[in-house]
């Protein structure tokens, strides 16, 4: 097995197996949203035929979702996904924000969070899709200190709880509440099964990756990625390369790539930011065109799955420079 063609075809960078937006989503469990043309082009690339207005239509539509969940940032997931995948986020998620406020010299009591939660939902569920400038004027109205908004603490919170996730697409990032996003009856999990379901799904799209991999990825604790790992018992199939332990999923494909494949990947595109160790795509002493020591990914190209060099969306050559030889 060839690590970096079986990565590529997990990854559907490769032979896509999906026509639609949401099956790229679902496949992945959870793919990074920083930048909303970034998140639209790391899906669409990956379908049969890529179209941003199958995308548009499928986010808009509420079959894809984007809040802040694995490692409290921005995911895109699937209205089916949510639920479950917010429950198993929400206790770390909430911990990493309590240590963001602890760290800026401040921290809410939980009336204070109640107050903040009510303000937000109420406000969205009278604007019915609104912005962020709105939903912090309200919360200055509520007698919230204006020192206390920054990093959109509050936001995040109301995310983690359920409340709010993100509206339709457009030029401003806007806030829906999550029951009118996703209408009716949600399913939902034990965390057992939710851990072996996050762990099926990392294994399937990102394989072969390390132990290490899933833990950064997830966000989760080793503990808990154990457990999912050992819950899928004999589908996960455990090999050795290059002096590391490497995971792969039992139906993941290992043929039908073809060398001479050339991939102009948005920034924070899962085929990096997916795994703690890059080094199987991206030699270390590049790492630097790839992201900063702050962790801003920068657009790459992959040749053959290596990445080699970057590229600009703004200029209509796509501004193409390497920084290593192609071979």
């Amino acid at each position: 097995m060839n690590p970096v063609s079986a990565r590529l075809l997990s990854q559907q960078l490769a032979s896509p197996q999906f026509k639609e937006a949401a099956e790229v989503v679902s496949w992945f469990g959870a793919m990074q949203a920083q930048d909303p043309r970034s998140m639209q082009r790391a899906v669409t690339m990956r379908t049969q035929k890529p179209s941003p207005e199958a995308f548009r239509e499928a986010f808009d539509s509420g079959r894809i979702i984007r809040s802040h969940l694995l490692r409290c940032t921005w995911q895109l997931v699937t209205a089916e996904d949510y639920p479950w995948m917010r429950s198993l986020c929400y206790y770390k998620g909430r911990a990493v924000l309590d240590g963001w406020t602890r760290s800026m010299g401040f921290a809410y009591s939980g009336a204070e969070k109640e107050r903040m939660l009510s303000i937000i939902e109420d406000t969205v569920s009278r604007e019915g899709e609104t912005t962020e400038d709105i939903i912090r004027e309200a919360l200055l109205e509520g007698g919230v200190p204006k020192e206390r908004l920054a990093y959109n603490h509050q936001l995040r919170l109301a995310e983690l709880e359920g409340i709010v996730c993100c509206g339709t697409l457009g030029p401003k990032n806007t806030y829906r509440l999550v029951r009118e996003r996703i209408p009716g009856p949600q399913k939902r999990f034990g965390r057992e099964e939710a851990l072996a379901l996050l762990a099926r799904k990392y294994f399937r799209s990102h394989g072969p990756a390390t132990l290490e991999d899933f833990i950064w990825w997830s966000g989760l604790s080793a503990g808990d990625c154990r457990k999912g790992i050992g819950a899928l018992g004999e589908e996960l199939i455990h090999t050795t390369f290059k002096g590391r332990n490497w995971i792969i999923h039992r139906d993941s494909r290992t043929r039908g790539f073809r060398k001479g494949c050339l991939l102009l990947l948005p920034a924070y595109d899962e085929y990096l930011i997916g795994y703690k160790s890059r080094d199987l795509v991206l030699d270390p002493a590049n790492a630097h065109y790839a992201h900063d020591k702050k962790g801003i990914f920068r657009h790459v190209v992959a040749y053959d799955g290596e990445i080699v060099g970057n590229w600009k969306p703004s200029e209509k050559d796509g501004g193409i420079t390497f920084f290593k030889e192609l071979q």
